[in-house]
């Protein structure tokens, strides 16, 4: 990067310029080159209007407002088709009763009594094998089998009276009548919960089976302290009375309800029960007055806007997303057709297409997130309303920089487009469509001709300016002007444009090194004659250097006149002859006192090294990265102007030799000037040169010379492709007579010094001395040394072209 460049932090930006500048290459050559530059750039409108579409896609309902109950609503809302909306709230009420209507879900057990019984035989048959082997050492081992088999826990006194049965044969038969008996009907564990369950209803499943079963009669059932007493009152035989008390209390302990409460099954059947009922609808008519402007939303009403965004949520959503796309394309085709046809500074190179996308897509990333944000979080303030944090968004910035970058009529057109998507995206909002387009224009009419950073600080005020008177209107119409929310507003609106101000600041560096751009304030650091290249061209090509002053002075002056870009014209009239630095000893204006070397080329050889220089200089000012304009107008400062000394010297061998001579030979490449800055170039160059061959440059002859070499410019059609009008031309004569006026004015006699007369006492010898100090020669000296070297002065300006 060269030492001018501007920036502090060069191991950053270097590569990321390098980089920049090589996909911004290959993008240009690969994708808009050639035959195929009108599909790629359709390619990219429909690339980048479909990653737009998904940017702005809101996520709440679609040209309609969403209100809360309690909130007043701002226009008419009607239905726009036939909807069939569910109650929600009916429908949940229903369902709620269903579920509490559903029965309790019992498990009966029609086993139990054979359950006991086998547990008991089990335990009984495991007594007697031990008490008969007589392996009745290990009683804890026998105690936890016991309890394991009959399910409750065993004592060692039970153990001891389990082990002394003997006769257990009379006693498993009463207990299988005990327990048919007891079981024959219905246990359960709590009666009071079961009555209330059986008030309710009740479903009855088999335990085994999980088939439902018929209820049957509830009407007798016990609970667990009734089937015990019952227990007490029956008799078992068949042993030792003190032994069989003891059973007794172990069968009255494993009895269990055969009549459960199941809880899951309940739960199932509940929620069966529940989604068993059908939503409850209403229908919405098309046309149907939902609410009404300035009523306050009704619960039910604000369920009916809630309910409609439901049923259209789904493929609805994507006829939203295609109908945003086709919005989208026609505001980007149609106002692109109707200024590329209408207005006569709009035309986007390649490039500028590409950076418009990409600004475009950043642009409105970056506002999606803050509104994203901002209505996600909410307010951090309970009293300010979220929406009020709009006013505060970038939403001029991207105008005021494409302003910046391209210029005034690409800003007004991208404002026009940018503006109704961004409101579309802001919930449809009318409010945002004004305040971005008009923030928009004001900040971008107030970055022109930005020379410094202070410009942008000016001009985002001016946008808070109009941010603020904004913001009232927008209050005052919503009848809402004494509120605190009008101060909250205000207060944000005239902060916006500071916003505004600062974002700019930040992302002008990035975008002029990322996308090789040249603007104003790079073209004031392109200014400073410090730079490697003007110090180049001063050290090697002092007297092109020089020149290149002087046709500075006289373009920025005549860029004032006609309203062109003054400091484009003299930054690049600075650098339009720094390919002379190469070869300066070919120029006649870096020849002074020797010999010139065209004197010993031919004529064609001698325009050969001329018009390298164009090439030459181009190759210099990319090395050195000054800017596609200044690049631009080094190729254009020469036109395809004509070489006329070494033509005409030409001619004259040829003619002698009764040969001809291809004109275009002697003619510069070109192209011609194609932008007014250009032109403004190529006639103060030549202007410039010519006033040096004036013998005696007084203002008549300075306005003779001015006009001819004008004159003579626009008939050879030089001025054909830039944007020069006669007006303007006349503006320029008028410019360039008053600079070179001043630059040619006559000077006084001096009268001789005295210490010149002491010297020519002293043996009249006289000192080297500059120009200043030599008295001005009469004008008929001058006419006559003119005279003598007019051939010379107009090899100088046939050389110097």
């Amino acid at each position: 990067m060269p030492p001018d460049s501007g920036v502090t932090d060069k191991s950053f930006i270097t590569p990321l310029t390098k980089a920049g500048n090589r996909f911004l290459e290959t993008l240009e050559d690969r994708f808009f080159g050639g035959r195929k530059e009108k599909r790629n750039r359709f390619i990219l409108l429909l690339l980048t209007t479909f990653l737009l579409t998904l940017l702005i896609l809101p996520s709440r309902h679609f040209m309609s407002v969403s209100y809360k109950a309690g909130e007043v609503a701002t226009s008419d809302i009607r239905a726009t088709q036939d909807y069939l909306l569910e109650d929600r709230p009916l429908t949940e009420k229903k369902r709620v009763e269903a579920e509490a209507a559903a029965p309790f879900v019992y498990t009966f057990n029609a086993n139990a009594a054979l359950e006991m019984t086998s547990r008991f035989e089990k335990a009984l048959a495991l007594a007697r094998n031990v008490a008969t082997s007589g392996q009745t050492g290990n009683r804890q081992a026998l105690q936890d089998s016991l309890t394991r088999i009959l399910g409750v826990e065993v004592t060692p006194v039970d153990l001891e009276a389990l082990l002394r049965i003997r006769s257990d044969r009379v006693l498993l038969s009463d207990l299988r009548r005990l327990a048919v008996r007891l079981f024959s009907q219905k246990i359960v564990a709590d009666k009071t919960g079961f009555a209330a369950d059986r008030q309710h209803g009740i479903l009855l499943i088999d335990a085994e089976t999980k088939q439902v079963i018929a209820a049957g009669d509830f009407s007798r059932y016990v609970d667990l302290t009734e089937a015990r007493s019952q227990l007490a009152d029956m008799k078992i035989g068949g042993g030792n009375p003190r032994d069989l008390q003891v059973v007794e209390e172990l069968l009255s302990r494993a009895i269990r309800p055969n009549l459960v409460l199941d809880r899951e099954a309940t739960d199932a059947k509940k929620r069966e029960t529940r989604d068993a009922v059908r939503p409850v609808l209403y229908q919405i008519k098309r046309g149907e007055m939902v609410v009404r402007v300035g009523e306050r939303i009704t619960p039910e009403q604000a369920l009916k806007l809630e309910s409609i965004f439901a049923a259209r949520s789904g493929i609805n959503r994507l006829f939203m997303g295609i109908g945003i796309l086709g919005l989208t394309l026609v505001l980007f085709y149609f106002p692109y057709r109707f200024a590329l046809k209408n207005i006569r500074k709009f035309h986007p190179s390649n490039k500028d297409l590409v950076f418009l996308a990409l600004l475009t897509l950043c642009n409105f990333l970056i506002l999606k997130t803050a509104l994203v944000i901002s209505s996600a979080m909410g307010s951090p303030f309970p009293s300010v309303d979220t929406a009020n944090y709009y006013y505060i968004f970038p939403f001029a910035a991207a105008a005021m920089l494409v302003r910046i970058i391209i210029n005034s009529e690409v800003a007004l057109v991208y404002c026009a487009i940018c503006a109704p998507l961004l409101g579309i995206m802001f919930n449809n909002s009318l409010q945002v469509v004004i305040y971005a387009l008009l923030g928009g224009v004001v900040g971008a009419h107030g970055v022109r001709q930005c020379k410094d950073r202070s410009t942008i600080m000016t001009a985002g005020m001016k946008v808070s300016v109009v941010n603020f008177a904004l913001a009232l209107s927008f209050q005052i119409f919503n009848d809402s002007l004494y509120t605190m929310q009008t101060v909250y507003c205000v207060l944000f609106a005239a902060a916006g444009g500071i916003v505004n101000a600062i974002f700019l600041t930040g992302t002008i560096p990035l975008i002029e090194n990322l996308f090789y751009y040249t603007t104003d304030i790079r073209l004031l650091e392109k200014a400073n004659f410090d730079s490697p290249v003007l110090r180049e061209l001063m050290v090697n090509a002092p007297g092109t250097y020089h020149h290149s002053v002087l046709v500075g002075n006289l373009v920025e002056a005549a860029a004032e006149a006609i309203n062109a870009n003054p400091l484009l014209a003299r930054v690049a009239a600075y650098y339009h002859d720094i390919g002379k630095s190469s070869k300066p000893f070919y120029f006649i204006e870096n020849v002074g006192q020797m010999d010139n070397r065209h004197d010993r080329l031919a004529p064609s050889m001698s325009a050969l090294i001329l018009i390298s220089h164009v090439k030459e200089g181009v190759e210099l000012a990319r090395e050195h990265r000054l800017g596609q304009p200044i690049v631009d107008i080094i190729r254009q400062s020469h036109g395809t102007g004509l070489i006329t000394y070494f033509y005409q010297k030409a001619k004259n061998l040829a003619a002698q030799e009764g040969k001809t001579v291809d004109e275009q030979e002697f003619r510069y490449p070109g192209p011609k000037p194609q932008t007014r800055e250009a032109g403004l170039v190529l006639l103060a160059d030549h202007v410039e040169a010519a006033s040096r061959t004036l013998a005696d440059p007084t203002p008549s002859r300075i306005q003779g010379m001015v006009q001819k070499i004008i004159n003579n410019i626009f008939i050879d059609g030089q001025l054909d492709e830039c944007e020069l009008t006669l007006k303007n031309l006349h503006e320029i004569a008028k410019s360039f007579n008053r600079i070179l006026v001043g630059i040619y004015h006559q000077r006084i006699d001096y009268p001789e010094p005295a210490y010149k007369e002491k010297e020519k006492g002293n043996g009249g010898k006289k000192h080297l001395e500059s120009g200043d100090h030599e008295p001005a020669k009469a004008p008929s000296d001058r006419r006559e040394e003119d005279k003598k070297n007019g051939g010379e002065d107009l090899k100088r300006l046939g050389i110097s072209r």
